[in-house]
């Protein structure tokens, strides 16, 4: 049986004045996940533990099966996999965003106005991060280049624990408050001091304010960790599977768990990425013969922390009628059974701008049995009202792949 998996990065969100007290996904029209849910399981779900922030690793790793208490250690080692950066024992990834600081003569007094830097294109900021290795980079540090403005250093005998604040944390704020401090936190701010330094006229950022844009004009560091390691996904489950994201992130947890990583031209993470090319490429995987395809799609989250309200919704629209529509018609072309499950990783609000930690609503839709349980339109409220909430992410895909005709609702509600 295939199995489709998609997810709406951040989807999740509280209501929005500007949008009549509605959440995007309220407000989204979005008629074929309307269709799947009136037959779906629906309910809601934590994909994030009480210990751990509400990250897209965690979240992402959980939804795959893969308990984050064991098995998240930072974002950053996943997204090295994904660059093929080869981590030694002592070394550590660090994420680093290349983000936009308003002007101050006091680097604690400036003011954290975009962790993405207007969504920089990867070719203008592999210009920055290679300017940053050539200027930067010794025996003890490295720059990568990645997508956009999500990069990677690796230190080397660095505090793989050591708590930096992300930056989508603090948009608005002054940064003073939350930069790295003490004896450990002193070597990252020394470099962040003069990264903001030399980005600050270099060509491309001049380039980029000329043409009204956010200058990328220092590094931000967070999120760090060791070499990842994760069991097989495909021998856990006996399943071929393959994953389809433009986020390095979600590519590197692929990498680890030994899942086919697809990459498809022009696929961005934003709300202008390549919605056609990741359902083509999700269909070519089924017809490969791969039985479980998992699509991330970044562009609610990155709606939800550049506060783009009319975006969020339209990104909700763009993946229902690009990549949900497609792929469900090409499996219900093939007349044999299977099964769908969407949902967001976490709430990304437009309120706050960054990760929160409610439960988000799920559906997982088998075309063999029916089961209505939804009363009204798919969205975070009526996922809630229908009593089914489950505690723990891991549990989504055991209970996705066991749903059979015979299933029932007593039997879900019994198994949680």
């Amino acid at each position: 049986m295939k199995n489709f998996v998609l997810v709406f990065d951040g989807m999740a969100d509280r209501p929005v004045p500007e949008l009549g007290g509605k959440t995007p996904m309220d407000r989204a029209d979005a008629p074929t996940l309307e269709r799947i849910c009136k037959k779906g399981i629906v309910g809601t779900v934590l994909n994030v533990p009480a210990a751990l922030r509400p990250e897209s690793d965690t979240a992402n790793l959980a939804i795959m099966s893969y308990d984050p208490l064991i098995y998240s250690n930072g974002r950053s080692p996943l997204e090295a996999l994904s660059l093929g950066i080869e981590l030694a024992d002592d070394d550590t990834a660090i994420r680093c965003n290349v983000v936009t600081l308003s002007e101050a003569d006091c680097y604690e007094d400036r003011v954290m106005l975009d962790h993405s830097a207007d969504e920089i294109s990867s070719e203008e900021a592999r210009v920055l991060v290679e300017f940053l290795e050539s200027k930067l980079g010794s025996d003890a540090v490295h720059f990568y280049p990645g997508v956009s403005y999500r990069h990677c250093s690796v230190w080397k005998n660095a505090d793989p624990k050591y708590v930096f604040t992300p930056p989508h944390d603090i948009i608005g704020k002054r940064i003073g408050d939350y930069l790295p401090g003490g004896d450990e936190g002193e070597k990252y701010l020394d470099v962040m001091k003069k990264s903001a330094e030399l980005l600050r006229d270099h060509p491309v950022n001049l380039k980029r304010i000329a043409e009204g844009k956010n200058p990328a004009n220092s590094a931000w560091f967070w999120s760090p960790g060791k070499k990842p390691a994760l069991p097989c996904f495909d021998e856990k489950w006996g399943l071929k599977s393959a994953v389809i994201s433009a986020v390095d992130l979600i590519k590197g947890i692929a990498i680890a768990a030994k899942m086919k990583s697809i990459d498809v031209d022009g696929a961005t993470g934003n709300i202008h990425t390549n919605y056609k090319g990741k359902a083509d490429a999700a269909i070519k995987a089924f017809e490969d013969g791969y039985d479980y395809v998992y699509v991330h799609v970044e562009a609610p989250d990155e709606c939800g922390h550049r506060g783009e309200i009319e975006n969020k919704v339209l990104s909700i629209e763009y993946i229902d009628k690009k990549i949900l529509a497609p792929v469900l018609e090409h499996l219900e072309s093939t007349g044999e059974d299977f099964k769908v499950m969407a949902l967001p990783d976490h709430p990304t609000p437009l309120e706050i701008r960054t990760h929160s930690r409610e439960h988000v609503p799920f559906v997982i839709y088998s075309s063999n049995v029916s089961f209505n349980m939804l009363k009204g339109k798919f969205n975070e409220e009526n996922a809630a009202a229908t009593g089914l909430d489950i505690p723990d992410g891991t549990a989504l895909l055991p209970l996705m792949l066991s749903v059979n005709e015979d299933t029932t609702i007593e039997d879900i509600l019994g198994s949680i």
